[in-house]
């Protein structure tokens, strides 16, 4: 069993991008299942094998302990890890391949508290892989764009498992191949900082961006599309790298 946890910030793209990698391995005959861990989201593009909101009820939480919503979705949050255990049978009585899971919106609610990380150590797997989405429409300035990617180094060091990150929403993006550029050629991301940042500000912001590249904690962006599915191939087939070494699904 391959696992795949979706972090990234509100509306990056998770649950979409969850939609689509599940109807791709459906499409090449792999048995794949998606889980939602987000017990506040209303509505989702997929349907869950695994779903937290039949674990969690977030109206009688928000009633019991006389909570907002936002109080109500740390208490959630933090309840996942109690119920690891029912996740996990939940996920072995499927028997899948490939399980993708669609984790809070929030990415706070998931890695930076205790319960995520919990949950992503203690989930029982052959391989497990986080992808941290990129929201394109988000990253359209270079010091936007190197804030996300320490917002994707921290939750890299708090998950502690492989991690790709993806820039999402591709198809809508005017800069998006801009942005690729800049995660691959870091002389092409300076010199679009130069024409907003400079002085100490350009200094700081071009140490920054190059101590990540040179950690390799950002080797490079995998733009993709959750309608289009453009950038399918190479970012499946790195999780299949990643899962057992496997080789690229071939496009039919």
């Amino acid at each position: 069993m391959n696992v795949v946890f979706l972090t990234g910030t509100a509306g990056a793209g998770k649950s979409l991008l969850t939609a689509s990698l599940l109807s791709w391995y459906h499409e090449k005959s792999q048995n794949a299942i998606a889980v939602n861990l987000d017990p506040g989201v209303v509505a989702l593009p997929y349907e869950p094998e695994v779903d937290v909101r039949t674990m969690i009820d977030l109206q009688e939480i928000m009633q019991k302990y006389s909570l907002g919503p936002n109080g109500a979705l740390i208490f959630a949050s933090d309840l996942i890890a109690s119920k690891l255990p029912e996740i996990q049978d939940e996920i072995d009585s499927s028997n899948a391949d490939f399980v993708i899971i669609d984790t809070p919106g929030q990415v706070e609610l998931f890695a930076f508290r205790e319960s995520g990380p919990y949950v992503a150590k203690g989930l029982r797997a052959d391989s497990k892989a986080v992808l941290f989405l990129i929201d394109s429409m988000l990253a359209s300035s270079p010091t936007n764009f190197l804030s996300l990617l320490l917002l994707a180094t921290s939750v890299h060091l708090r998950m502690e498992l492989p991690m790709l990150q993806v820039l999402s929403k591709t198809d809508i993006s005017r800069n998006a191949k801009e942005i690729a550029k800049w995660s691959r050629e870091p002389a092409s991301f300076e010199e679009s900082l130069s024409g907003t940042k400079g002085g100490d500000s350009y200094t700081f912001y071009t140490q920054v961006f190059r101590a990540l590249k040179h950690a390799s904690i950002s080797p490079g962006l995998y733009p993709v599309s959750g309608y289009t599915r453009d950038g399918f191939i190479a970012l499946v087939g790195e999780l299949s790298r990643i899962a057992q070494g496997g080789e690229e699904f071939e496009e039919n």
